[in-house]
């Protein structure tokens, strides 16, 4: 690995120079570091790039890391991942994503995952996102995320892209079964004249499932981002959604929710707030000390926190 991909794991995986459990390093379209363990098995996929990762039946309290880094432009990187997670295993998973060019070339990392959650099974999914270097080449990420969730499985989302992604398109579907959960949080910043598309597609398919869906996001300078949604209820089931964006300068957000309820007890729900940081909060911050600038980082971080 060189040193700028080191860098990068240390930000979006918490690499310290070691990972714990399972791992597989993506550099530049290449495995730079594989390990599996006894419960987790990660290979090669044979008709595409990408891995295939087998999470044993009952596997317990196990991490398996597969960060992605891409360390200078002209590259376009694109990998699918397949998880196959094993009945009542409760597992977390990594997949942190970094991009770093220093010329005018552009880089795109494009990873799509397909999850798999065995009846019973619990996933902790983490994924952050960053851009690094002075380079004026467009820096894109474009994740996929696809889950089927079979009886009362759980599935966690923690994703965040704070700052230095150029373009973004962020795709999530997922089917759920009986009393099946999923639950994303969604942290996004853009600035300058990034661009973020969400779209998000649930369908509840199975009794008692439900779904609690919160995205964050704050656009500065001249940024612009989107966001779409739609929870489908197929059976008795709960679904919440909840979409809480900062405009500052001219950064400019569109919301479009859909709640579509195809059964008489789908008690489906969303929530939305579009608007500009208050002008107490920045005042109340400035009696304390701080210039301007410093009361609205610190109200920003705060609330993607």
């Amino acid at each position: 690995m060189n040193e700028i991909t080191k860098d990068l794991l240390r930000e979006i995986s918490e690499w310290d120079g070691s990972f714990k459990g399972a791992y597989n390093i993506r550099e530049n379209g290449q495995c730079a570091g594989r390990v599996s363990s006894k419960n987790i098995k990660i290979e090669s996929k044979k008709d595409q790039p990408g891995l295939e990762i087998f999470i044993a039946p009952g596997t317990k309290d196990e991490t398996v890391s597969i960060p992605a880094c891409v360390t200078q432009g002209g590259v376009d990187d694109l990998v699918y991942n397949d998880f196959f997670v094993g009945e009542n295993a409760d597992v977390t998973i990594v997949a942190g994503c970094g991009i770093h060019t220093e010329t005018g070339e552009p880089a795109r990392h494009n990873g799509i995952h397909r999850f798999f959650l065995g009846k019973g099974s619990h996933v902790k999914y983490l994924e952050k996102h960053v851009g690094k270097g002075h380079g004026t080449g467009i820096r894109s990420i474009d994740p996929v995320t696809d889950a089927e969730l079979e009886e009362n499985a759980v599935l966690e989302m923690d994703t965040a892209q704070i700052g230095g992604v150029d373009k973004t398109i962020r795709t999530t579907n997922a089917k759920l079964g009986a009393g099946a959960k999923l639950y994303i949080r969604e942290r996004i910043l853009t600035e300058k004249e990034q661009t973020a598309q969400t779209e998000f597609h649930v369908e509840m398919n199975g009794k008692d499932s439900g779904v609690d869906l919160i995205s964050r996001s704050v656009a500065r300078d001249n940024s612009h981002q989107s966001y779409h949604s739609v929870i489908v209820g197929n059976a008795p089931c709960t679904g919440h959604s909840e979409c809480d964006a900062i405009i500052s300068e001219n950064g400019k957000v569109d919301a479009a929710p859909e709640l579509h309820a195809r059964d008489n007890d789908a008690a489906l729900i969303h929530e939305a707030a579009i608007g500009k940081i208050a002008g107490e909060q920045i005042l109340k911050l400035r009696t304390l000390g701080m210039t301007e600038e410093e009361a609205e980082t610190t109200i920003i971080d705060g609330f993607l926190t």
